[in-house]
């Protein structure tokens, strides 16, 4: 962890985020190994050439894939999508791009998609940040959704949680001025360790002292629902671009 003593002052340059070959040694999300029902492996096979956009080298122009100069909203492993396709339909004038790994949750929110007949709403079955680091732009995200992220409890496992420096570097180098990171989870020893984190990462102030109140927008997720039937407690971030 970062010292503060050593924080780079708001005037400074963000920071070099690390190489998409040297951050790939260590992946923030495992493979899950469960199957695609025969309704999501349907909507996969027929909305995925629609919905979904491929990985490649090179940058997106967010204006050819919607259509309009919205703003961009990622969302960083959405699961089963429950939430994400509840706060786009509610949405309509801002744009989702979505990012997962797990197929049958790309299959749900896709079969979903059509059913709500969104047009804000996209996915890209990959890495977020091999995503985030070679096809985001700079300074062109207005916000990343970051609900209920794998807290990787064991302590020589941290180094995989995905909100932590440098990883927040290349959220903050990707926002626009004004553009937040919104996370959410019901780990709290996660959202100590993201704070302290967050606090540290230039160029991003916390829009509270401390936790934020829930955000009255946000529709509630899967995880959430399991942790509280466990008595966790949920406990928010909101975070801005200075």
């Amino acid at each position: 962890m970062d010292n503060i003593e050593n924080k780079t002052t708001d005037t400074d340059p963000l920071p070099k985020p690390q190489t998409v070959e040297h951050r790939r040694t260590v992946k923030t999300y495992v493979m899950r190994s469960g199957r695609m029902t025969a309704a999501q492996e349907r909507s996969y096979n027929e909305l995925a050439p629609a919905w979904c956009i491929p990985f490649e080298n090179k940058k997106l122009n967010f204006i050819d894939v919607f259509g309009n100069t919205n703003p961009i909203i990622v969302e960083i492993g959405f699961g089963m999508g429950d939430a994400t396709v509840k706060i786009a339909q509610e949405n309509p004038d801002i744009n989702y791009l979505g990012i997962e790994v797990h197929k049958p949750g790309v299959g749900k929110v896709l079969s979903e998609i059509k059913k709500r007949d969104l047009k804000n709403l996209y996915v890209i079955e990959y890495d977020a940040l091999d995503v985030l680091e070679t096809m985001i732009g700079d300074n062109s995200v207005n916000g990343f959704h970051i609900f209920f992220p794998d807290p990787w409890h064991k302590k020589r496992h941290h180094k995989r949680r995905l909100v932590q420096r440098p990883k927040t570097d290349l959220f903050a180098q990707k926002l626009t001025p004004g553009g937040y990171i919104y996370f959410v989870t019901d780990i709290i020893d996660y959202a100590e360790f993201a704070l302290e984190e967050l606090e540290q990462t230039p160029h991003l102030k916390n829009k509270y002292k401390g936790f934020a109140d829930p955000q009255p927008w946000r529709a509630q997720t899967k995880f959430e629902r399991k942790g509280m039937a466990a008595d966790r407690q949920i406990t928010e971030l909101f975070f801005e671009k200075e």
